[in-house]
């Protein structure tokens, strides 16, 4: 087993070894990969509710009069104008159009905003905030450690989340919360944010409360979930639900090396906007037409394609495969893949091993998503 001593704990991290959390190293902490098994967690999660420990996340609190303006200026997206309790999906690029980070950010108040980020990105994206941060009418402050972080996800999620209440007289109503919208309340130790947000392409929540409060509300979600079935869900099945619904994971379908573009997220890029860093490389690579895009696989032979496996045409290496697993849901191997823009649809093949597997392109996305309104859910690819 490896050693965990060195690694970063949330407050949930003494549950979960308790109840049987496999741990192993992520982003810096030790993180439950799997308790039950799989298979069980992610049929827990597309059919009842699952709670996830996401406390690994980066949250970036951006407040000031000159806040919206200069984060509209760093992402792809346009947050100028969002209402308060508006969340907006967007990427974090350099100026070749690299994707530093793909992000959620919350519009809390006035001159009030929220930066969500992935856990492996943090410190990268805090110092990239920190550096191109103004002298003036902006602050920064980096609530990471001292916030913690629930996903609730499942078609039972609002029926779970309502069931909340006794604590300190908090109440928490979620029925009419649109998808990418949040709301704070005060709990016992703090403010509360519920979002009406998760990456599993099921209905579903995630809570960021003080670190203090975490232990209380996960274990009573637990105790007044037993009737619906909740589960605890590790990072494993977090990845395969995220999959099937072909949700782009850092460091697989993004890195500073792919561009929103390539990895069919243009439709959270907005080039009418009059600035934003990387937009020259982007409109350009627009223009011209990218060299690469994502697609999605299904193998035909036997045999599961892991990211790294080159993709074949002809015989000819045409790209690689970004992620690649066994559908739960769909019993298929399938695969997303960045190849290059010329490749025409069809059968491929995926060298496993130095084995050649058959496979087909197939279409976007391999599971629908059950989240009305999800954005990531209406890209288009190439």
């Amino acid at each position: 087993m490896s050693d965990l001593s060195d690694l970063k704990t949330t407050p949930l991290t003494d549950w979960h070894e308790a109840h049987g959390g496999k741990m192993v190293p992520y982003a810096g902490y030790a993180m439950p990969v799997q308790y039950e098994g799989v298979l069980a967690e992610h049929a827990a999660v597309r059919e009842k509710v699952g709670l996830f420990d996401i406390t690994h996340m980066g949250e970036i609190y951006v407040t000031g009069p000159g806040a919206e303006a200069w984060l509209d200026s760093l992402i792809t997206n346009r947050i100028s104008g969002a209402a308060h309790g508006k969340i907006t999906y967007t990427a974090m690029c350099k100026e070749d159009g690299g994707v530093l980070d793909d992000m959620l950010i919350y519009h809390l108040a006035d001159e009030h905003w929220l930066v969500v980020c992935n856990a492996a990105n943090h410190a990268k994206i805090s110092g990239w905030l920190t550096e191109h941060c103004p002298a003036d009418g902006v602050a920064l402050n980096d609530a990471s450690f001292d916030t913690a972080l629930i996903a609730v996800q499942g078609p039972d999620s609002r029926e779970l989340l309502c069931r909340l209440g006794h604590l300190a007289g908090v109440t928490v109503e979620v029925e009419g919360l649109d998808f990418y919208n949040c709301f704070t309340i005060d709990g016992p130790g703090g403010q509360w944010i519920v979002s009406r947000t998760g990456y599993t392409g099921e209905h579903g929540y995630e809570l960021y409360l003080p670190n203090d409060d975490s232990l209380a509300i996960w274990e009573e979600l637990i105790a007044k979930g037993a009737d619906l079935g909740v589960a605890p869900i590790g990072l494993a099945a977090r990845d395969t639900l995220r999959f099937e619904v072909c949700y782009c994971l850092y460091g697989h379908e993004l890195a500073e090396d792919i561009t929103p573009l390539e990895a069919g997220i243009g439709w959270a890029m907005r080039l009418k906007k009059k600035e934003f860093v990387g937009k020259e490389f982007l409109a350009a690579q627009k223009a011209a037409g990218i060299p690469r895009k994502l697609i999605c696989l299904e193998m035909t032979g036997r045999g599961i394609a892991r990211q790294g496996a080159k993709v074949l045409y002809e015989g000819q290496e045409v790209g690689e495969v970004t992620s690649g697993t066994f559908s739960p849901t769909l019993k298929k191997a399938l695969a997303l893949a960045l190849v290059q823009s010329d490749v025409p649809e069809g059968e491929l093949a995926v060298d496993v091993r130095g084995r050649s597997i058959e496979c087909k392109t197939t279409a976007f996305p391999f599971l629908s998503a059950r989240t009305k309104g999800d954005p990531r859910a209406e890209r288009t690819l190439p």
